[in-house]
């Protein structure tokens, strides 16, 4: 990868929601926790969650990636509380078919995904760009199973 491809990929607002994750503090007694690793990097992301009436309610975020995974654990953050298990799973399946299938950004609101549409290019890169919302899809499928246990 050349220096300017890095420069490119490695945007300042990249740079800037990496350093801003919000929801990091761990959850005391989450209905679901859910660790995702990327095996490629070894970036691993765990998310903890409580589910009430089909919506999160409560969601906690350990993130430990490289920019771009902080940067997408950030916008999930963001957008993330008081969203039904499909509009997760969709955002999930979007942002998967961004990078992999040249779709076209997540919508609202995930649409703050749209920034990491430079990494199409980095195939190495997407795993880590997808452990927050692969764990927050698992996370909520849990959640909702131990609720109905």
């Amino acid at each position: 990868m050349a220096d300017s491809d890095l420069i490119k990929l490695y945007s300042g607002r990249i740079l800037e929601l990496a350093a801003d994750i919000p929801l990091t503090d761990r959850l005391a007694d989450p209905q679901a926790s859910v660790k995702k690793r990327s095996p490629l990097c070894g970036s691993t992301v765990v998310v903890d969650m409580n589910v009430e009436d089909g919506r999160i309610v409560r969601y906690g975020q350990d993130v430990k990636a490289c920019a771009l995974g902080q940067a997408a654990a950030a916008i999930v953050g963001h957008a993330i509380m008081g969203r039904t298990r499909y509009e997760v799973e969709r955002a999930r399946d979007e942002l998967k078919a961004m990078l992999k299938e040249n779709g076209p950004a997540p919508e609202a609101p995930f649409d703050g995904l749209e920034v990491l549409l430079p990494a199409r290019e980095y195939k190495n890169r997407h795993a880590s760009i997808m452990l927050t919302l692969d764990a927050a899809s698992e996370a909520f499928a849990s959640a909702e199973e131990s609720a109905c246990a």
